[in-house]
């Protein structure tokens, strides 16, 4: 009995994978299987069906073997018969995708393209290329140009990427994942605008004239590129005006949230991940960077909730992990490491995850590894927190020309940005010599961003170094008028404690709790204030910890400079 072949397209057009593989099994190793391998185009259509299950199925090595015996029955097709079946397969209507091939419209390059997309999934880039290298160029999709695209740029082929992509562009400006990449590939903006067809519609006028509504894409192009750029005010601008267009765009909001976590903005970040999550709770995109920006804010509620929630949506993504390691963070550092190692495994170009990943080994007193996982973040985009995370790294190995050199590499690429020169200023704080130097840096950050409270805070501490405790009081008073924030309370805390003025201190430190109850800096710094009220040394060590001979904590904060 035959086993019918329309059936298994049938089951695989309606997304029954699971069936359509159990019936492949059937068509593959039947009878009348058997006969057809007199008809080697026959026996290759049933093997692409059943490898389309497998791929349905993400079975991609077995997908993958499917597919290459299908191409062996390829080779021994006579000619002939070769081009009576291509032609009267032309009329197919299915696309080339691994799960959506008719068994009449098989040809060569289809078959070599799912074996791309097989080897692309398995992260073996290498092999994808080479057979996609074996499609000639006027056989190539719109999809196969794009995938090309994607696997050239994984590959640091940069010039080969940009081509296969502005390819892309060409046929269709709205996808705009090739507009991100190009710009993120160095392509300006005048150039991935000109590629866009001009071809009148049917008003008569080219589409992207200056009156046509879809002048929002040249727009959504040039933000791409300022961004890429490290023009981040230019970006943000341009993403704005779009929001205003487009209220409640939750792709728009996702990209002003991640370009505000990148340049430190954490508060604004927050509030625009948040709108973003109340329009589409199910949200992954980027919520590995709302995890970061919670555990800065020290807000462990929403943290959890947060995690529970993403681990009832899809537990494999690389987001997910990424938020598992900022919760076990402070519980469990080899967990949390663990977890960003296996967010990489999944995704070895997941920014967050190398981010996290150096962190941790800086919590655990390991910077050189934390240098190898900033630098790799770093190569894939320029971040405020690579650079950060570097210069603790550099300072925590006494190499201070490397941590200012990644500094200035940071100004450099941020000059805009007042947390660049105040990561300059952290540098030379570290030094005598090079306080005066550290003292301009700070002002320069606050003259740019007035508001920027880690510089203020930097500069207290700069005056304390020095003496100037006065100057330092009266600098955080004048913040403190503007800006009721934890951070400020305890810096005046601990000059006051300095200064033996123990009861203004003990104000300072419950005002910082009242604001931000699950401040670890102002829990720490009560507990030892009220030792001193108490007449007792809050630097002897606690009887059960008199036999501790490491002190990593300390370690910690001798290189946290930030």
């Amino acid at each position: 009995m035959e086993v019918p072949r329309d059936q298994i397209t049938s089951l695989l057009d309606h997304g029954l994978y699971e069936s359509a593989h159990t019936l492949g099994c059937f068509l593959v190793s039947s009878a009348t299987a058997n006969c057809d391998a007199g008809f080697p185009h026959v026996k290759a259509e049933q093997l692409v069906l059943l490898g389309d299950a497998l791929y349905g199925e993400k079975e991609y090595k077995r997908a993958l073997l499917m597919y290459k015996q299908a191409m062996q029955y390829c080779k021994v097709i006579p000619k002939q018969s070769t081009t009576s079946t291509r032609s009267s397969l032309s009329s197919s209507t299915r696309s080339s995708s691994p799960s959506s091939m008719n068994i009449s419209a098989m040809n060569e390059s289809e078959v070599k393209f799912k074996i791309t997309l097989c080897h692309y999934a398995l992260n073996d880039n290498r092999a994808a290329l080479a057979e996609m290298e074996g499609i000639p160029s006027k056989a190539r999709t719109l999809r196969m140009n794009l995938t090309m695209g994607k696997i050239y740029r994984h590959s640091r082929h940069n010039r080969s990427a940009i081509s296969c992509l502005k390819d892309c562009l060409r046929h269709s400006p709205y996808i705009l994942e090739a507009i991100t990449a190009l710009a993120e590939l160095g392509v300006s903006a005048k150039e991935i605008i000109s590629l866009f067809p001009q071809t009148p519609n049917r008003s008569g006028r080219p589409p992207f004239d200056h009156f046509d509504s879809s002048r929002w894409l040249q727009r959504y192009a040039e933000a791409q590129c300022c961004i890429a750029s490290n023009d981040y005010k230019g970006g943000l601008e341009l993403f704005s005006e779009l929001l205003q267009r487009f209220p409640n765009n939750v792709h728009i909001l996702l990209e002003i949230a991640k370009v505000e976590a990148i340049i430190g903005r954490n508060d604004e970040a927050i509030v625009n991940f948040e709108k973003a999550r109340s329009i589409d709770p199910f949200l992954m995109t980027y919520m590995d960077e709302y995890a970061m920006l919670l555990k800065i804010k020290s807000d462990s509620s929403k943290l959890n909730k947060l995690v529970h929630d993403l681990l009832n949506i899809d537990p494999t993504k690389p987001e997910v992990c990424v938020a598992l390691s900022v919760l076990w963070e402070k519980k469990d550092e080899r967990r949390a490491l663990a977890y960003a190692e296996k967010c990489l495994r999944i995704d070895d170009r997941h920014i967050p995850g190398h981010i996290m990943k150096g962190y941790l080994f800086l919590s655990l007193g390991r910077p050189d590894a934390a240098v190898t996982a900033f630098r790799a973040a770093q190569e894939l985009r320029p971040d405020l927190r690579s650079y950060q995370g570097l210069v603790r790294s550099y300072l925590s190995l006494s190499k201070a020309k490397e941590a200012l050199y990644a500094a200035r590499e940071a100004m450099k690429a941020m000059p805009q940005s007042a947390k660049a020169l105040k990561l300059v200023g952290d540098v030379h704080a570290g030094n005598s010599g090079g306080r005066e130097k550290a003292k301009k840096f700070y002002e320069s950050a606050l003259r740019l961003e007035p508001g920027y409270l880690g510089a203020a805070l930097a500069l207290a501490e700069l005056h304390v170094a020095e003496g100037r405790n006065s100057e330092a009081v009266s600098l955080l008073e004048r913040y403190l008028k503007d800006w009721a924030d934890d951070s400020l309370h305890v810096k005046l805390a601990q000059v006051f404690a300095a200064t033996n003025m123990l009861q203004e201190a003990l104000s300072h430190y419950q005002a910082a709790l009242r604001i931000n109850p699950q401040s670890e800096s102002a829990k720490k710094g009560l507990e030892r204030l009220e030792k001193l009220m108490k007449g007792v040394d809050p630097d002897a060590p606690d009887e059960d910890e008199e036999n501790d001979v490491d002190d990593a904590d300390a370690d910690q904060e001798e290189g946290d400079l930030l």
